[in-house]
């Protein structure tokens, strides 16, 4: 029965391979790499908008990014809680005491993830050195910054995976059923001849209609 229905998710990847999506997918891979071959300040950025993702929408929190750019780098807390007010944004008072205290790392965030020869193992670190950063956070930078072998367990892909009866939604994701339902991930994306990072692109578009980062 469990291959079953992976196979019928298998079978809409692979219709979506061959479609349009895939050039939205290999683009925005793309665009990752790049983001990663860019300086630790434009790193941090790009960390930056994995903290305003959480719990809050992924096309309000690019647009919000846009709107403050070097602002994460400079503004103070006060003003940069200010602004993120004045977007409309969710949890201005939180996230933005979580990135001032992570500018500490600005200049250095590309070095640390790029010391690190696992990629599970750099995203213990930014787990363990970053407030407001757990291992969905983690992965999501990670991925945007072009590592490929993480996967962002976001509700899209939760209820993707639920809709098609492989997992049971969880009332919580604890770390353990967070590892459990990657291996369920990376086993599909060895079997769609997928990264992690690309299967999570695709996912995403099954339940959005949208590629995005």
């Amino acid at each position: 029965m469990q291959q079953d229905v992976e196979r019928d998710l298998l079978r809409s990847i692979e219709d979506l391979k061959q479609s349009e999506v895939r050039s939205l997918v290999d683009s925005r891979i793309r665009e990752f790499k790049e983001t990663g071959d860019r300086s630790s300040r434009e790193i941090f950025k790009e960390l930056c908008f994995c903290m305003l993702c959480a719990n809050y929408a992924a096309e309000r929190s690019m647009q919000i990014q846009g709107a403050v750019g070097d602002g994460f780098l400079t503004l103070s807390e006060s003003q940069l809680r200010n602004r993120l007010k004045s977007l409309g944004y969710r949890f201005p008072n939180v996230r933005s005491g979580y990135i001032v205290e992570a500018r500490s790392y600005k200049d250095s965030l590309k070095d640390i993830t790029a010391s690190f020869s696992d990629e599970s193992k750099a995203r213990e670190w930014l787990i363990r050195n970053i407030k407001g950063i757990g291992p969905k956070e983690a992965s999501h930078f990670l991925r945007n910054i072009g590592y490929t072998d993480l996967a962002i367990l976001d509700f899209h892909v939760i209820n993707v995976l639920a809709r098609h009866g492989l997992i049971e939604k969880p009332k919580t994701l604890t770390r353990r059923r967070y590892l459990e339902i990657e291996e369920l991930l990376r086993r599909i994306a060895r079997e769609a001849d997928l990264n992690l990072a690309e299967l999570d692109l695709y996912l995403w578009y099954m339940e959005t209609g949208k590629v995005l980062k």
